[in-house]
C-alpha cells in the first residue's frame, strides 16, 4: 500500500510539473515569433525535442502492429503539425496571457470527449462546470474582440480549436498506452510528427532561418523543445499511468496559471476585467469538475 501511495504521489507530481512546463510554452514561443514565422518556430521546437528523445528511440523497440502504427500516425498528425501550427498561429495574433487562459478549457474538453467517445456519463456537476467554462471562454474572447492589450477574438478562438484537435491526440494516445509503454507512444509519436513538419514546412514556407537568429531566440526554442515538449509529454504520459485521469486533469490548470502570469509579469501584457473574470471562471469550473464531479473516467482504453 505504501508503495502504491508513493507512486500515486509521484504521478501527481509528474503531471503538475508537466503542466507548469507547458505553461511556459506560449512564453518561449512569443519570444521566438519575434524573429521567425509560426511554421519555422514550431519546426525548430520539435527538432530540439527530438534531440532529447533520440536515445529513447534507439533503446525502445516499438512493437506496434499495423493497425496501431496507423493510429499512432493519425495521433502524430493531430498532436504535432495540426495542433501546434494552429495554436501558435493563434499566439501570433493574440497575447500569451489570453492564450494561456483559454487553455483552461482543456480539462472540461477532455471530460466531454471522454463522455462522448469513451461512453462515459457526465453528471450534473460536470455539465454545470462545462457551462461555466464556456462562459469564461466567452468573456476572454470578448475581451480579445476589443483588442485588449493586443489580444484578438480570432486568436483566442483558434486556441480553443487547437485544444479540440489535442483532445483526439490525447484519446488515441491513451488507447495506445493501454498496450504499450508511455515512452514508446511519446517518443515515436513525436518523431513521426516532427518528420511531417520537416517535409511540410520547407515545401510550404521555404527553409527556416538560421543566420540572423539571436541567441535569445535559440534559447527560447531550445527551452520550448526540451522542457515544453519532450520533458512535458514524457512526464504527463507517465503520470497518467499512475493516477486517474479525472484527478490528474485538475493539474492542467497549472498551465494557464503559469502562462498568464508570465505574460503579465515578464512580457508586460495587460489583462482587462473581462479576461480576469473569464480566467477565474474557467479555473473554478475545471477545479469543480475534477474534484466534485462523480463522472468516472477510465484509467485505460484497451486497443480492440
Amino acid at each position: 500500500m505504501a508503495v502504491l501511495e508513493k507512486r500515486r504521489a509521484l504521478g501527481f507530481a509528474a503531471c503538475a510539473l508537466a503542466s507548469c512546463f507547458w505553461g511556459c510554452g506560449f512564453f518561449f514561443g512569443k519570444i521566438a515569433l519575434r524573429e521567425m514565422g509560426v511554421a519555422d518556430m514550431v519546426l525548430y521546437r520539435f527538432l530540439f525535442a527530438i534531440v532529447v528523445l533520440l536515445p529513447l528511440l534507439v533503446t525502445h523497440r516499438p512493437g506496434l502492429n499495423r493497425r496501431e502504427w496507423g493510429l499512432l500516425v493519425v495521433a502524430s498528425f493531430l498532436g504535432v503539425p495540426a495542433q501546434f501550427l494552429i495554436q501558435f498561429y493563434a499566439l501570433s495574433i493574440t497575447t500569451v496571457s489570453h492564450a494561456a487562459l483559454m487553455v483552461g478549457t482543456m480539462p472540461v474538453i477532455l471530460a466531454v470527449g471522454a463522455a462522448v467517445f469513451a461512453h462515459e456519463r457526465m453528471d450534473r456537476v460536470g455539465w454545470i462546470a462545462l457551462a461555466g467554462s464556456t462562459c469564461g471562454a466567452g468573456l476572454i474572447a470578448l475581451g480579445g474582440g476589443s483588442h485588449e492589450g493586443g489580444a484578438t477574438l480570432e486568436g483566442d478562438l483558434l486556441v480553443v480549436v487547437s485544444l479540440l484537435i489535442a483532445l483526439f491526440w490525447v484519446l488515441i494516445n491513451k488507447k495506445l498506452m493501454g498496450r504499450h509503454s508511455h515512452v514508446v507512444v511519446t517518443a515515436y509519436g513525436l518523431a513521426i510528427g516532427t518528420a511531417m513538419l520537416m517535409v511540410w514546412v520547407p515545401v510550404r514556407y521555404g527553409m527556416p532561418p538560421v543566420a540572423g537568429v539571436s541567441m535569445k531566440a535559440w534559447l527560447a526554442l531550445a527551452g520550448s523543445g526540451v522542457l515544453c515538449t519532450a520533458t512535458t509529454t514524457l512526464l504527463w504520459n507517465w503520470g497518467m499511468t499512475q493516477v486517474p485521469a479525472s484527478q490528474a486533469g485538475v493539474l492542467l490548470n497549472m498551465e494557464p496559471l503559469m502562462g498568464s502570469l508570465l505574460g503579465v509579469l515578464v512580457l508586460g501584457e495587460r489583462l482587462g476585467p473581462s479576461a480576469w473574470a473569464g480566467g477565474g471562471l474557467i479555473l473554478a469550473s475545471a477545479i469543480t469538475l475534477t474534484t466534485r464531479s462523480k463522472t468516472r473516467v477510465r484509467e485505460t482504453m484497451p486497443v480492440t
